[in-house]
């Protein structure tokens, strides 16, 4: 059985509790993270740090561990849970008040820290990475401050919904005639050899992977632009993929009813994926 850390303590999945009046689910007040798991060690887990510890900030929340202290739990968990490839889900949430209300508790509130694995064997080598996935677009209706990686998760479900019904892998949304990012993942084109995707600002999650492929581009002599980019655009663009922790570089063969370079993954994003994936496995703690 799966062993889950929940505030201090790890234990039997059926056996891991939380409190009806934790804010995480009267409220959705909580940040989380999610860091992949390759051959039994932690991709880019400084940057998940970085970002938690910011996300945490602009919520006004404490960190119930230390960067160190939370180092050591990922690693506990997947030893425990015997995990080669997989991910490691961590939430904290600003924990349980004794009664429901707006206005946030005092600091004799404790956070709420819970983390979970999830085994995903061949994590590197999904069989979509080679035929691509198909996305369609739908309006953009989440609330503005998407930077911060809450588990105000809603809406992005029911874009995967909408995909889902409409024959599709996943959903890019659009606000003000231009693309923002994927239901769980950053967006880009390539144009002419030149990598283009939305710069960093509230409207999209600053994605690790993101920040690591961007970097890895550049290193190649590869041109990145960091725009805001219409949906014509990507629709006639030569190729098109996504990043997240969980699908590293995965290209975009289809958006709505337009193929992308011909319907197969194109040289650019092939070359991305393997670079990211090298380079992360080199720099796996």
């Amino acid at each position: 059985m799966r062993i889950v850390y929940v505030n201090g303590e790890y234990l039997p999945e059926d056996e891991a509790k939380v409190s009806v009046f934790d804010r995480g689910f009267l409220f959705a007040d909580g940040v989380y993270e999610v860091t992949s798991v390759l051959g039994g060690k932690l991709i880019d887990f400084d940057g998940h740090a970085r970002r938690l510890e910011r996300s945490l900030s602009e919520l006004d929340m404490a960190a119930p561990v230390t960067t160190e202290e939370l180092l050591a739990i990922h690693r506990d968990l997947v030893d425990r849970n015997k995990i080669t490839d997989g991910l490691v889900y961590l939430q904290i949430t600003r924990g349980a008040a004794p009664d429901r209300d707006f206005a946030y508790p005092d600091e004799s509130v404790a956070p709420t820290i819970v983390l979970f694995t999830q085994s995903k064997p061949g994590l590197a080598d999904a069989p979509a990475a080679k035929t691509g996935i198909r996305v369609i677009s739908i309006p953009d209706e989440r609330w503005g401050r998407r930077d911060i990686k809450t588990v105000q998760l809603l809406y992005p479900s029911m874009g995967k919904m909408m995909a889902k019904a409409a024959g599709a892998d996943d959903a890019w949304m659009i606000e003000d005639g231009t693309i923002t990012e994927g239901t769980s993942n950053n967006a880009y084109i390539v144009s002419g050899r030149k990598i283009v995707t939305r710069g960093l600002s509230n409207d999209i999650l600053h994605g690790i992977t993101r920040a690591a492929v961007l970097r890895f581009a550049r290193e190649a002599q590869m041109e990145v632009e960091e725009r805001a980019f219409t949906l014509d655009e990507a629709k006639t663009a030569d190729e098109a993929f996504i990043t997240s922790a969980s699908t590293f570089v995965m290209p975009v063969v289809a958006i709505d009813d337009a193929e992308i370079g011909g319907g197969v993954p194109g040289p650019v994003a092939t070359r991305l994926r393997e670079i990211y994936l090298e380079e992360s496995r080199k720099a796996a703690i």
